[in-house]
């Protein structure tokens, strides 16, 4: 069984050998016959041992022990033609494989050995070999760590990316039995087999907890475990049971919950989780497939969000009206406490212990960044839709900012003025020949001293210091010019920083000192631009000499300074 990454498709393989494809509410869908290595010996000489999705959900992967995996393409859509794109033949029976990125499927052999097919060039080539015959293979929760159990009781471990944890390859631990149930959580390793014992592992193989259960007699031998997508719970089976742990953080220890005992289920062979943690599949020896819901609670927010907890760490947030689905998740395992929806019901705020987590409903852009406790005092404003949001600690008085879809913060600076018209970001909003990443922000010191800063240098640019008190900035889309107006009505462009429809207004204004001063032309100027035209009498300067000139400037948009 095999759940697709885009929680679409869930796949079940008969003992038939035929693939029957369902939809995410257990529907059946779609079907297709696979194929013997070799048609001569006919299609009852090989048993389907493992199958895995694609990263991108189109294509299954089927490992059989007729030495070959093929990849048979399924398309996007329901009814889309099924055609065989890769063939990779052994030269023993295939027994587990998993698919880890694009083109690189890892997959353990009778023989021992744990190779890596790339769907790209379609070549295998050997990352490791062994003496024993591997029984199970499991990834972490980025998947770019793979353990390899093998009949002598051996776990090996191998990293695509240790993504800097240091920790070692090669031969991690001898169990006592066949590690037929493997799973690898965030904390720890899971492992458990034939002698009624689970046992869970440290980073380093060392033994942290062990359960038990040889002196029950209804348990029997366990034959697979599954770990959710979070990382923070796992699953054993055996027969007609489920045992469930969860990790705590706070203790540091795995937590049996009540088994799940279903009477007459018999052995259950196989467990595949669904990629947003809201639902288990059990397959049994009999050929039954059951589904089970996976949360630890579930409720309605604002009567228009359904928040499903799947895991202390992971929140499945629905879209009542339109169906849609975020899957918010800590990427460090950290417990998520409640989650809200604000700014016109598009984004999503959640706290942890150490962290801030934050997302677009609309774009599904998601960030995590550290964020040491506060008691929930932020203030959060969403006028920009580039930058993730804006917070205040009303202790420390700092603004800090995230750009949607990053893990860091982009910046933070120290104000007092957390009003959205006295701040001004500017992400990429326009493309600069030579400027790959242009990210500035103009926000006030004080009531009359303005600062740029560049985001992505973390440096200033400069200040601005101004006579009244300023109640209004904007920087262009380039970052480039800078507006601001004052309580006095005056407004001023500062053209080495940015902005748009009163700025020619404002060139307009300081052209000629009278209209600085008279509110009623100011009025006039602002009726004459929202009726769409005025007439702009400007003095230029050419070779010393003064030119006077009328011209009509229509408005239909921004108007950028030149």
């Amino acid at each position: 069984m095999a759940w697709a990454p885009n929680n679409a498709k869930f796949a079940v393989c008969t003992i038939d050998r035929v693939v029957i494809l369902y939809d995410e509410q257990g529907e059946k869908k779609d079907r297709f016959t696979t194929k013997p290595a070799d048609p001569k010996y006919g299609k009852k000489t090989y048993v389907v041992k493992s199958m895995a999705f694609s990263p991108d959900s189109t294509k299954i992967a089927v490992a059989q022990t007729d030495n070959i995996i093929f990849v048979y393409k399924i398309g996007e859509e329901w009814g889309d033609k099924k055609v065989i794109c890769n063939k990779f033949i052994q030269t023993s029976a295939v027994t587990c494989l998993v698919w880890t990125s694009e083109h690189a499927i890892i997959f353990g052999l009778a023989e021992g050995k744990v190779r890596q097919a790339n769907t790209k060039t379609s070549k295998s080539s050997t990352i490791y070999g062994t003496d024993s015959y591997v029984v199970s293979l499991t990834t972490n929760v980025s998947g770019k760590g793979i353990l390899s159990g093998h009949a002598d009781g051996t776990v090996v471990r191998y990293f695509v990316d240790d993504e800097g944890s240091g920790e070692s390859q090669g031969k991690l631990l001898t169990h006592a039995c066949p590690p037929y149930a493997l799973a690898w959580g965030t904390n720890s390793i899971i492992v458990a087999g034939c002698d009624k014992k689970i046992v869970a592992y440290g980073k380093e193989g060392h033994v942290l907890q062990t359960f038990d259960y040889s002196r029950d007699r209804s348990e029997k031998e366990f034959t697979v475990a599954a770990c959710s997508p979070s990382g923070q719970s796992i699953v054993v089976g055996s027969y007609d049971r489920l045992r469930v742990f969860n990790w705590s953080p706070r203790k540091g220890v795995w937590d049996e919950a009540s088994p799940k005992e279903i009477p007459n289920l018999y052995t259950i062979t196989a467990l595949s989780w669904k990629k947003d943690g809201s639902r288990l599949s059990v397959g049994t020896l009999c050929g039954g497939v059951e589904l089970f819901d996976c949360c630890l609670r579930r409720s309605i927010y604002k009567n228009k969000f359904e928040m499903t907890y799947v895991g202390l760490s992971q929140v499945i947030v629905k879209n009542l009206s339109t169906g849609t689905r975020v899957v918010l998740k800590s990427q460090y395992g950290y417990e998520i406490d409640e989650v809200k929806v604000m700014g016109k019901d598009r984004y999503l705020v959640a706290h942890t212990s150490d962290t801030l987590l934050l997302g677009d409903l609309v774009f599904n852009k998601l960030s995590e960044v550290a964020w040491q406790g506060s008691g929930g005092n932020e203030k959060f404003f969403f006028e920009n839709e580039t930058v993730h949001c804006i917070f205040l600690f009303p202790c420390c008085l700092i603004l800090a900012l995230v750009e949607y879809g990053s893990n860091e913060i982009l910046g933070s600076v120290r104000t007092e003025f957390m009003n959205p018209h006295l701040i001004s970001v500017r992400l990429n909003e326009r493309r600069q020949r030579g400027v790959e990443d242009n990210k500035k922000l103009a926000y006030l010191i004080d009531i009359k001293t303005i600062a740029i800063v560049d985001l992505v240098g973390g440096y200033n640019l400069g200040t601005i210091s101004h006579d009244s008190k300023i109640d209004w900035l904007e920087l262009n889309e380039t970052g480039h010019k800078l507006l601001f107006r004052d309580k006095k009505f005056r407004v001023r462009v500062e053209r080495r920083y940015l902005t748009g429809l009163p700025a020619k207004a404002a060139c307009l204004a300081m052209s000629r000192d009278e209209l600085l001063s008279s509110h009623d032309i100011i009025s006039r100027i602002t009726a004459a631009l929202i009726k769409g035209e005025f007439y702009e009498r400007v003095s230029l300067t050419c070779d010393g000499m003064w030119l006077d000139i009328m011209a009509t400037v229509k408005f239909h948009a921004f108007i950028t300074l030149k």
